[in-house]
Parts: structure tokens; C-alpha cells; sequence
């Protein structure tokens, strides 16, 4: 109770260097999804069908990255989208953004929670004990279901513990990850073939936009550079140049996995193999060993992943918060690490109980997650857009497509861009959801809704905005 008495420090500490900010960047991006999914995309558009949407998918959120990258630089403090669209369309708005890629965020860390288990069960096929309960035709069992669990206790435990230190976990598992990527080019120019790749297209533009749209699924994470960046140590300029490098570095990433992958077995043999990419891994050193190195290198992907978006939902939810849009709950720091414990503890949580609802949560989970991100992504490129024409001359020390109109042509396309990637998910179009991500989609927005009627209408966008809406509630 004491802390009524005084102002709490709200402040972060400024620890993390331009590598650790890569590293949280990047490492967000490459979580699982390239170990399970790449099998299915080979299938679904062909070898070089999948890499035309991986390069597509990489453009788009090339675009949506400058948006991102100039409004970075400008206002680099914990939160990200959050302050860019309270100065530029007020808090209403700001909170709905917020939410969206909160939700985003948190559906990824339970997604991660529930595929450590599955791909712990590779290397340790007797892993599944004890069963429980039967959750859409699958047996969850205790054992499984604890390694996801027990893994968030720890993750959750890191992140309290400091940036600093998740910073540091990171980097080294990213280094861990580009050794199992350029073993695989190794692999695929000594063991792999051309003929392997063909067919080089298949199912059309419908299997094109089957793999078009798990882009902001797979793509998620550079924008975790903008939530930290009042952790970050280095010049705002340099934090918005790493958001567009971190998009860079993750394109190559997965067309470089499509391709090896490809380059490894036929066609046929990849639609057969439970895993492709682990399996791609042994045919080409002719090795079941690499298979398992290779699966290694999904559990370190699952955990930076986990890693970046635990810490970035934590700031969001910390800087909700602290602009009074969230309880002041989640606003708590740790006295002596000044993490935000609380929102950490409570996404930690979530991620904890999820592996208790089996595999399928995985495709649930993905699918739920993705259509808030995109929506945030359309909100911040009308941010950046408004920004350009009410606040010409506020101070941009990164400013995209110079000081005419270039910058504006780039806010429109990355809002246009991303309205088309939304529209891929709605029912009767070719990658439209099932019933089951709407029902977790519309539940956390029943959630939100009752935090949104909170706060009050009619507070006018602006540099201050947080002032005036903190002191509204005050008044309350």
C-alpha cells in the first residue's frame, strides 16, 4: 500500500545494444512455424510458388516495417504502436491497436507453449504418460503437456529476471539457429538436387494464397524492435534502420528453408514426411542424427520466438497500463530488475495452461492470432499517414521516402497491402478460418471491449495525449 504514497518509477532500464535488438527482432520472426509448415507450403504452391509468396509476404511487411521504422525513431518508447496511435488518433484508437497485436503476441507465446511438446516428441517418442482428457479427437496426455508448461515457468522467470538477460539467452540462441541454417545450405549444395524442386508451381493462385497467408503469423516479431526501444541503447535512427533488417534477414531465412527443403527428396516423399525439414536434414548428410540436430533447431526457434513475444506483449500491456488503459496492475515493475512482473506473470500464465489443450490448439492458436496482427498493421499505416500530414515538422531523425510525398505513397501501401492480407481470411475466401480461431478471436475481444468502454470518448489526439487522458481518469 505504501506505493500510493509516492510516484513509482516507471521508467525501463536502457540495456540492450544494437545486436541484442537484432537478435529479439529477428529471433521473434523465426519461431516453429519453418520446421512444421514449410512441408505444406512446398505441397500447397511448389517450390518456387512457395517462394514467390515468401518474397511477396516479405515485401509487404518490408512496407509495413518502414511505416514502423520512421515512427520508431521518432517516438522510441516502450509500447510501440501504442504511442503512435494515441498522438495520431487518440486513445480510443490506441487501445484497440494495442489490443490487437497484444492478442497477436499472446496467442504466439501459447502457440510455442504447445509446440515445444510436439517437437520434444520427436526426439523423445515416449513422452506422451499419463493421460488426461480428449480435446477434438486427440489424447492430451501429462507428461506432454508439463514440458510446454514447465517451459513457460522458466521463459516467463528469464524475462523477470531482466531484458538484459533474455537479451543475452537470445543472442546466443539466433547464433544456435544460423549454424542449423547454414548447415542446411551445406547440406542442399553437397547432397541436394534440382530435380528435387520440380514441380515448381502447383495449385495456382489458390496455393499461392494458401502460403501468402500465414505471412503475419510467420512474420511477426520485427515490430517487438519498436516495443523495447526504451530499452534499447542506441540512436532512434539506428532502432528504426534494425526493424527493416530484422525483415530483411527473415525473408532470406525462409526462402532459403523452402529451397533447401526442396532440393532434398521428391515432391511425393516431402507429402509424406511428418516433419519435411527434419527430414529434408537427414536425407541430404544421410543422417537420421541431423533429423534430430535439425529438430534441435525448431526448440531454440520455439523459444526465441517465445522469448521476443513474451517481452513485447509485456511492454504493451505495461504501457497500457501506465496511460491507464489496462489496470495499473500490469503496470507494476520489479523493484530491483524494473521488468513489468505482472504482465509478464499474467502472459506467462496463458502460455502455461495451453499445452493442457493438446495439438490442436496449434492450428487454432496460429489462426486466432493472425488476423489482430493484421489489423494493427493497417491502424499504425494510418498513424503513419496522419502523422505525415498534421505533424509535418515533428521531429523524424528517420524519415521514409524523403520529404515529399513518397512517405505517404508508402503509408497508403502498407495499409492497402494489409487490408487485401485480412480479406484472405474472411469466410468464403480461399485461406478463410474455421470456426474454432474465430471463437478465441472473438473472445479476446470481448475481453477488450471491457477495458475499451473504459476509456473516456472524445480525448483528442496528440504529443500529450497520454497526459490528457491520465488526467481525465484522474478525475473520474
Amino acid at each position: 500500500m505504501a506505493a500510493t504514497h509516492h510516484k513509482p518509477d516507471t521508467s525501463l532500464l536502457k540495456v540492450l545494444g544494437n545486436r541484442d535488438a537484432l537478435a529479439l527482432g529477428f529471433g521473434a520472426m523465426i519461431g516453429f512455424g519453418w520446421v512444421v509448415l514449410t512441408g505444406g507450403w512446398i505441397n500447397d504452391a511448389g517450390t518456387m510458388g512457395a517462394v514467390s509468396a515468401m518474397i511477396a509476404g516479405g515485401v509487404i511487411m518490408g512496407i509495413v516495417g518502414l511505416t514502423y521504422a520512421e515512427l520508431t525513431a521518432a517516438m522510441p518508447k516502450a509500447g510501440g504502436e501504442h504511442n503512435f496511435l494515441l498522438r495520431a488518433m487518440g486513445p480510443r484508437w490506441s487501445f484497440v491497436g494495442s489490443w490487437a497485436i497484444t492478442g497477436g503476441y499472446v496467442t504466439i507465446a501459447a502457440f510455442e507453449a504447445v509446440a515445444l511438446p510436439r517437437t520434444a516428441g520427436y526426439l523423445f517418442p515416449n513422452l506422451s504418460q499419463i493421460p488426461l482428457w480428449q480435446i477434438a479427437g486427440e489424447q492430451v496426455y501429462l507428461t506432454w503437456a508439463l514440458v510446454g508448461a514447465l517451459a513457460a515457468v522458466v521463459i516467463t522467470g528469464i524475462n523477470i529476471r531482466g531484458v538484459k538477460l533474455a537479451g543475452v539467452v537470445q543472442t546466443f540462441v539466433v547464433l544456435f539457429l544460423l549454424i542449423i541454417g547454414a548447415m542446411l545450405m551445406f547440406g542442399s549444395f553437397t547432397g541436394g538436387s534440382t530435380v528435387h524442386m520440380e514441380p515448381f508451381f502447383t495449385g495456382g493462385m489458390g496455393g499461392f494464397f494458401a502460403v501468402l497467408v500465414v505471412v503475419p503469423f510467420l512474420f511477426v516479431g520485427f515490430d517487438v524492435i519498436p516495443q523495447s526501444a526504451e530499452e534499447v541503447n542506441v540512436a532512434p535512427r539506428q532502432i528504426g534502420k534494425l526493424v527493416v533488417i530484422a525483415v530483411i534477414l527473415a525473408t532470406i531465412w525462409y526462402v532459403m528453408i523452402v529451397l533447401t527443403t526442396s532440393s532434398s527428396m521428391s515432391a511425393a516423399e516431402i507429402g509424406q514426411a511428418d516433419i519435411a525439414t527434419a527430414d529434408a536434414m537427414g536425407a541430404l548428410f544421410g543422417s537420421d542424427v541431423m533429423a534430430k540436430v535439425l529438430i534441435a533447431g525448431g526448440i531454440a526457434g520455439i523459444l526465441t520466438s517465445w522469448n521476443s513475444l513474451l517481452l513485447g506483449a509485456s511492454r504493451l500491456m505495461f504501457s497500457m497500463a501506465r496511460s491507464g488503459m489496462l489496470p495499473a496492475w500490469f503496470g507494476v515493475l520489479h523493484p530491483t530488475f524494473r521488468t513489468p512482473t505482472n504482465a509478464l506473470i499474467f502472459i506467462g500464465s496463458l502460455s502455461f495452461i495451453a499445452p493442457f489443450f493438446g495439438t490442436q490448439m496449434l492450428g487454432w492458436l496460429v489462426d486466432s492470432g493472425a488476423p489482430s496482427i493484421v489489423m494493427a498493421y493497417i491502424l499504425v499505416a494510418v498513424a503513419f499517414v496522419v502523422l505525415r500530414r498534421r505533424e509535418p515538422k515533428m521531429d523524424r531523425p528517420l524519415r521514409v521516402g524523403g520529404k515529399g510525398n513518397g512517405g505517404i505513397v508508402i503509408g497508403v501501401l502498407a495499409a492497402a497491402l494489409c487490408l487485401a492480407l485480412l480479406s484472405l481470411y474472411m469466410p468464403g475466401m480461399p485461406a478463410a478460418l474455421s470456426f474454432e480461431p474465430w471463437v478465441l478471436f472473438g473472445l479476446w475481444w470481448v475481453g477488450g471491449l471491457f477495458f475499451y468502454l473504459r476509456i473516456p470518448a472524445g480525448i483528442a489526439p496528440g504529443a500529450d495525449a497520454e497526459e490528457r487522458l491520465l488526467a481525465s481518469l484522474g478525475s473520474h
